[in-house]
């Protein structure tokens, strides 16, 4: 591989250029009007969507209360990762997020891996939040006694498979839910031309082109929308909260890991996508007023707060029915109605539809900026990074990200989305960690107005990979551990180039751990997540060097030695 591919950015050239795209151009134009309270709100926004309206009675199915424990656990990977961000936004305040923080360390071919993996990350965590308010709307619709055609609000492989297990008897009559019955319905009532039904999920179709428009109208548009729906969710999720403990059967919680460990963590897939959120934040980098003092700032507000949230609000709905019945796309809403508070589970569901539309407004907003950056730096066609002259956006790049999340949108099952979100956003997460490890070695995080609290991992790195064998291989499942799943392996081993490095170098602590947990917790995600990732990264890399290779504009930029 050709060692010019690695070469670095400046960062002084970088910092020099503040307010400015690292080559300088364009960014004057993006308008800067984001404080603290905007870019926390976005976080939230972007963090409390789909994950704590509808996948989390997916993940509650299989793990029980003990999902609230899978939350803390993914918050503690994400406040290590948050901590990394946060440097790099201090010391890099441009936008591209990840993108741009892995230039910076690890030079062009990582940052495009991870520009490239993000794109599809915002786009599918999209995707599940857009068929999530189509969900919630129908819902709504019902409730103030509107029908909404079900053929124009399902996908068709949904519709195709209710219809066929109907057809067959699905085995037992029991064994066929009422919603699979809803479903083959609408396979039967949809208009056709011969063999072709026209089926689609409508109004997910519809959400994403509108806010695609508000999002390509203005920054300051969005900031007020967000701030606004941002309350609204709020005052739901607490509504929930303190009406929902009135109802609280502590029976409900026992067992509370049902299926262990392995229960709980298999729920990642679920929930983990949501916290993409607070990469959404950096890539508004430009658009802020103070980024190296407020965007750190923000990121951690963001974080605790939903945290705190999804916990309580885990306990609360494993708390009000048994976790095997929150198998629903709509779980805030249907605990409400097993304890026969319809009005509550009325004013929720009109809720979600708002509230849930926050979420897709700040990652329509947030992917738009990742192409602006790629664009930039010639990995991209130049029109990605056009400015629109009045509105002051990445106008050519929102449009084509509305289109990327709309169509999908349109014709495919959330499940499918689901299993494709979280392994991109892992790697970006830990790239971010590694790039502080080579900040510091480099001395160059002398630039950064914010920092990763020091403690030296010298010893602490290399002990705890030790007590840690010692616990897995005294409890006997050390090998079928690593047959079940082999990136176990790749884990022990990554931690023990890292103790090796720690005792020579004096890592810091802090993102050695966001690089472990991180990296754990990918070793739990389904085949289905890497097979698709991995077919996404080779067309990515095909791009790449037949496009981005040969127009990056790298060779204009100073080099860090």
């Amino acid at each position: 591989m050709s060692e010019s591919i690695f070469r670095k950015k400046s960062v002084t050239q970088i910092m020099s250029d503040t307010g400015k795209s690292p080559t300088g151009e364009h960014s004057a134009n993006l308008l800067k009007t984001l404080g603290v309270r905007d870019l926390t709100s976005f976080g939230i926004a972007a963090i409390i969507g789909a994950g704590i309206f509808s996948t989390i009675g997916r993940a509650s199915v299989e793990g029980g209360p003990a999902v609230s424990l899978l939350f803390v656990f993914t918050a503690i990977a994400c406040v290590f990762t948050a901590l990394s961000y946060a440097q790099f936004a201090s010391t890099v305040p441009v936008s591209g997020s990840a993108y741009t923080y892995a230039y910076v360390s690890f030079g062009e071919i990582f940052a495009w891996i991870i520009g490239w993996a993000l794109i599809l990350e915002y786009a599918v965590s999209n995707m599940v939040v857009a068929i999530s308010w189509s969900e919630y709307f129908t819902s709504m619709l019902a409730g103030f006694g509107v029908k909404f055609p079900a053929y124009l609000s399902t996908d068709y492989g949904s519709a195709l498979a209710a219809y066929n297990k109907v057809q067959t008897g699905g085995g037992i009559a029991s064994e066929i839910t009422s919603n699979e019955r809803l479903l083959a319905e609408a396979f039967v009532q949809a208009p056709h031309w011969g063999d072709l039904r026209m089926i689609m999920d409508l109004p997910a179709g519809l959400i994403t082109v509108l806010i695609t428009y508000l999002v390509y109208r203005g920054i300051k548009e969005s900031r007020t929308a967000s701030n606004i729906l941002v309350v609204l969710k709020l005052a739901v999720i607490l509504l929930v909260i303190v009406a929902g403990a009135f109802f609280i059967k502590p029976e409900n919680w026992s067992p509370f890991a049902p299926n262990g460990v392995t229960g709980v963590l298999g729920g990642v897939a679920s929930v983990f996508f949501a916290f993409i959120g607070f990469d959404s934040i950096s890539t508004t980098a430009e658009e802020c007023k103070n980024p190296q003092r407020d965007l750190p700032r923000a990121m951690i507000y963001c974080l605790i707060i939903c945290t705190v949230l999804y916990v309580l609000i885990t306990l609360v709905l494993t708390g009000m029915v048994n976790y095997k019945e929150l198998g629903v796309d709509d779980p805030l809403s249907y605990v409400f109605q097993k304890v026969n508070m319809d009005f509550v589970a009325g004013v929720i569901s009109v809720s979600a539809v708002v509230a849930i539309t926050s979420a897709l407004l700040v990652y329509q907003l947030g992917q738009p900026r990742i192409w602006m950056a790629m664009s930039r730096d010639g990995l991209l066609w130049q029109k990605f990074s056009e400015i629109h002259p009045r509105y002051r956006t990445p106008s050519f790049a929102t449009i084509m990200t509305g289109f990327l999340v709309a169509i999908p949108s349109l014709f495919l099952d959330m499940q499918f989305f689901i299993d494709l979100t979280s392994v991109g956003t892992f790697f970006a997460f830990i790239l971010v960690c590694g790039g502080i490890l080579y900040l510091d070695a480099k001395g160059l995080s002398k630039y950064s107005k914010f920092r990763v609290p020091y403690v030296n991992g010298k010893f602490i790195v290399g002990v705890g990979l030790l007590v840690a064998l010692v616990l897995v291989v005294q409890s006997g499942h050390f090998m079928s551990s690593l047959s079940e799943k082999p990136l176990l392996g790749v884990f022990w081993l990554v931690w023990l180039g890292l103790s090796v490095g720690s005792f020579m170098f004096n890592f810091s602590l802090l993102p050695v751990l966001g690089i472990l947990t991180n990296l754990y917790l990918m070793t739990e995600l389904g085949i289905s997540n890497w097979a698709i990732f991995i077919i996404w990264l080779i067309i990515g890399l095909v791009i790449y060097f037949t496009y981005g290779y040969r127009k990056s504009k790298l060779g204009d930029k100073n080099i860090l030695v």
